[in-house]
């Protein structure tokens, strides 16, 4: 049947006030540009979670907009509604958090990232310490504290307690630490000369020219450090799914290890 004259010069004014509108607010006709993904990623990936993102970007994609803290303070943020589309946790336990709320999209979580937790102190320290042998740090830090993320919450600091206390030292430290909320301030806490000493992961100290590693905590102290990542179940991002992609795939892998991550 025919479309009367009438609604054909309808259709053709309301097409022609809808390219004028698109054409002011500087969108593609189709509305093509899509929406950049919200990444929310454990204080500890910061560089390498931004150049990953920028490598996203060269290839044409928006730049995903990526914030930055302890994995238990962001955990939260997504438990109480706030709007992200991925979230890259520093362990499992905060992943498993969400996902006991339902909160994780399914099929998208996947463990692919691994560390190490090191002992640091200011560059200018002469001080080594052999933490395979049982090193008395309590003693290394005199009169100071020992810097670490929270450890009853943020990652970093919970595997720096657990490797103490397999190695029978947390009783005597427990009272001295100076917690942080996340790993970077720790890290910053030994930098800046705040502190003696600080536990932080084995990259971090890669990214601070102001501290130096004095000795690596040995990994059969603590869990396996695994860095999961999953989209939220909320996520209406079409290009979440690609960024996730693109960070598992060997060429996401590779800038995370420029960084001094290792694969999970």
């Amino acid at each position: 049947m025919p479309v009367p004259t009438f609604s054909r010069r309808i259709a053709r004014h309301l097409s022609v006030l809808l390219a004028i509108a698109i054409a002011a607010l500087g969108l593609s006709p189709a509305c093509a540009a899509p929406r950049a993904p919200v990444v929310l990623a454990a204080a500890s990936l910061q560089e390498a979670m931004n150049a990953a993102a920028d490598g996203w970007a060269a290839k044409g994609h928006p730049r995903p907009v990526v914030s930055f803290a302890g994995s238990s303070a962001l955990a939260r943020q997504i438990a109480a509604g706030a709007p992200a589309d991925m979230f890259v946790s520093a362990d499992e336990a905060w992943m498993d958090y969400l996902a006991g709320r339902g909160l994780l999209r399914k099929g998208t979580r996947t463990s692919f990232l691994a560390n190490d937790i090191v002992l640091i102190a200011p560059r200018s320290t002469s001080l080594r310490l052999d933490l395979g042998k049982g090193a008395d740090i309590a003693g290394a830090l005199g009169k100071g504290r020992l810097a670490m993320a929270n450890p009853d919450a943020v990652p970093a600091g919970r595997y720096g307690k657990e490797a103490l206390t397999s190695m029978g030292q947390w009783s005597k430290l427990s009272g001295r630490v100076a917690s942080a909320e996340n790993v970077r301030v720790a890290l910053a806490l030994v930098s800046r000369g705040e502190t003696p000493l600080g536990v932080v992961y084995a990259t971090d100290a890669m990214q601070d020219k102001g501290v130096r590693v004095v000795g690596v905590f040995p990994r059969s102290s603590h869990k396996p450090i695994s860095y999961p990542l999953a989209l939220l179940a909320k996520s209406d991002s079409h290009e979440a799914e690609g960024f996730r992609r693109y960070l598992l795939s060997d060429e996401g892998r590779r800038i995370f290890a420029r960084f001094g991550f290792g694969r999970r």
